[in-house]
């Protein structure tokens, strides 16, 4: 009953925008934690930042509880924000939160994981393998000697960290020992030269199209985050039917891992404008100038609207769970 009176008040009661984290995505979340706290409070939300240090389940679990919350906004990025622990904690303190489930964000979060599940799901991803630190070793070369460029990157990361795309058998081994000290499994993926594109996924409702373009050879974590090396069309100019077509697997995506409240699925169009899956994000970057964003805004939905949304979706999720 609390929730409902909440929501028809319009109140959005207190909100905690869980922010930082101990994951190499740190300093991104706070930015976007930021964001939306400063246009919360702008709004004149009851809001309290809160700086996550540590993925200790017992301090978090004191740390939280003692702001008393309403909601938690979950604006934490790589380990302990996008890969369940969080949602986990919780679902068992019984406080609503933004975006998706500890399972669905689990399986986003691993790569290799989310990949099986659109494999299987009939969606169209690069070709692609599963190597373990522990059985991985230099005869892979062999195998792999056909089938330049590759792209090598950690199954559990974000923000392209750890990623390279390489174009012949000696440049193998650096690349997976890169990928490997951030995690202990390794994807080794088929290269798909095209456009990339990125696709929002908004209550279950797909936003307009946006292409990246990169000064340097892929969207890696400079290009994301250093102003002036990437350019944006948004909405993207493609023809409408690959357009329909790409939001439709976007969506497909969204579903078949069971996201809820948003998502972004980055995807490549190859030559002939068929769209392969490279992954998606549970928690996307939040502040003004981030992709999903930039895409609500241009369906005519400002940040601050956004965000809101995001907590009534979150509202609305614990009233179905529990049949108030």
């Amino acid at each position: 009953m609390a929730i409902e009176q909440k929501n028809s008040s319009g109140k959005l009661g207190r909100i905690g925008v869980l922010m930082g984290g101990p994951s190499t995505e740190r300093e991104v979340s706070l930015k976007s934690g930021k964001a939306v706290c400063d246009s919360l409070k702008a709004h004149g939300a009851q809001i309290y930042g809160i700086d996550i240090t540590t993925d200790n389940r017992q301090e978090n679990i004191r740390l939280i509880k003692s702001y008393d919350l309403d909601c938690a906004f979950i604006a934490l990025h790589g380990r302990f924000g996008e890969d369940g622990q969080i949602q986990e904690l919780l679902d068992e303190l019984k406080i609503p939160y933004t975006g998706s489930g500890a399972l669905a964000s689990k399986l986003a979060m691993d790569k290799a994981a989310s990949l099986h599940v659109f494999e299987v799901s009939g969606l169209t991803i690069p070709r692609y393998e599963v190597v373990d630190i522990s059985s991985y070793s230099p005869s892979w070369k062999m195998r792999a000697k056909s089938g330049f460029p590759l792209v090598v990157k950690p199954a559990n990361h974000g923000s392209s960290i750890g990623l390279s795309i390489i174009d012949e058998v000696r440049q193998l081994d650096s690349a997976v020992a890169l990928a490997f000290s951030f995690d202990s499994r390794v994807i080794i993926q088929e290269y798909i030269p095209g456009r990339e594109i990125t696709v929002g996924i908004l209550d279950n409702e797909v936003l307009p199209v946006i292409e990246i373009i990169p000064s340097r050879r892929f969207f890696d974590y400079k290009a994301k985050y250093q102003p002036g090396l990437t350019d944006y069309i948004v909405p993207a100019r493609l023809d409408e039917a690959v357009v329909k077509r790409a939001q439709e697997t976007a969506l497909s995506a969204h579903l078949a891992l069971g996201c809820f409240g948003c998502s972004r699925v980055d995807m490549i169009l190859d030559k002939y404008d068929i769209p392969f899956i490279l992954e998606i994000n549970t928690i996307p970057g939040l502040t003004q100038t981030s992709l999903l964003p930039k895409a609500a805004k241009v369906a005519g939905i400002d940040f601050t609207n956004l965000c809101i949304k995001l907590i009534e979706l979150a509202y609305e999720k614990t009233e179905d769970q529990t049949g108030n």
